[in-house]
């Protein structure tokens, strides 16, 4: 695990021997059920400890600093094979972590891996964002709401805004042309009850990927109308933008 040791050193962390050995075993149950359930196209050492591995913890420069000391709720939308939300979990293990997944198997294989990761205070789930965001346990109930590669922002920010307490944020990992989607999310954005006029972009700086990758995030300043989401395959199909978007 040596390009992850190094890439979350630039980020300002030390793994410890215990963590890259979870990581490490993160990786050969990745690649063992991988040939079952094709979770990922990439299963190459390095590029699982970069493209996967690093790449989720590129997050942590979006995290408010006090994220570090208290004991924060975090969401992952769409999680797939526990990314972001699994590597976070196993650098910060006082976070609350709850991993959303609308496909089964891919559940059965987070199920394990929780198990044989030996990690605590995760919770999984099985279904669709816009039928668990209207769930009162889920609904307002975090203060951090993560996705990664999941769909377009408009799309996105009808996902995961619902899920956000009133000053929580949603963090949104993507690559190249941030600022048009941004543009085309900007409905949505206010629409949802998130801060639109004032998204934050981080740009990330690492030698170690070769494409350009941002963090947005944006912040929950009132509560979304209770009629959202929309129905499963709405925000998708028809997503909110401006007229002309």
């Amino acid at each position: 695990m040596e390009k992850l040791r190094a890439g979350a050193q630039k980020l300002g962390y030390r793994l410890t021997p215990e963590q890259l050995e979870q990581f490490s075993i993160y990786y050969q149950e990745l690649v063992d059920w991988n040939q079952r359930l094709n979770l990922t196209r990439i299963i190459d050492y390095e590029e699982v400890q970069i493209k996967h591995f690093l790449d989720s913890l590129t997050v942590t420069l979006a995290l408010k600093s006090s994220t570090a000391s208290n004991h924060p709720r975090l969401l992952d939308v769409g999680t797939g094979a526990g990314f972001p939300g699994i590597p976070l979990k196993i650098l910060l293990p006082h976070i609350s972590l709850v991993l959303l997944e609308a496909t089964a198997k891919k559940t059965t294989f987070l199920h394990h891996l929780k198990e044989k990761l030996g990690l605590h205070g995760i919770e999984i789930v099985v279904d669709r964002a816009e039928e668990v965001a209207h769930l009162e346990q889920y609904r307002e109930r975090f203060d951090i709401v993560l996705s990664r590669g999941v769909a377009s922002l408009p799309t996105l920010v009808e996902l995961t805004l619902p899920f956000c307490t009133i000053d929580g944020q949603f963090i949104a990992q993507k690559k190249g042309g941030i600022e048009q989607e941004i543009s085309q999310a900007t409905k949505a954005i206010s629409t949802l009850g998130g801060n639109s006029g004032k998204v934050e972009v981080i740009k990330i700086e690492l030698e170690e990927f070769t494409n350009e990758r941002y963090l947005a995030i944006i912040g929950k300043v009132s509560p979304t109308p209770a009629q959202y989401p929309r129905r499963p395959g709405l925000p998708a199909k028809r997503p909110i933008v401006r007229d002309g978007d």
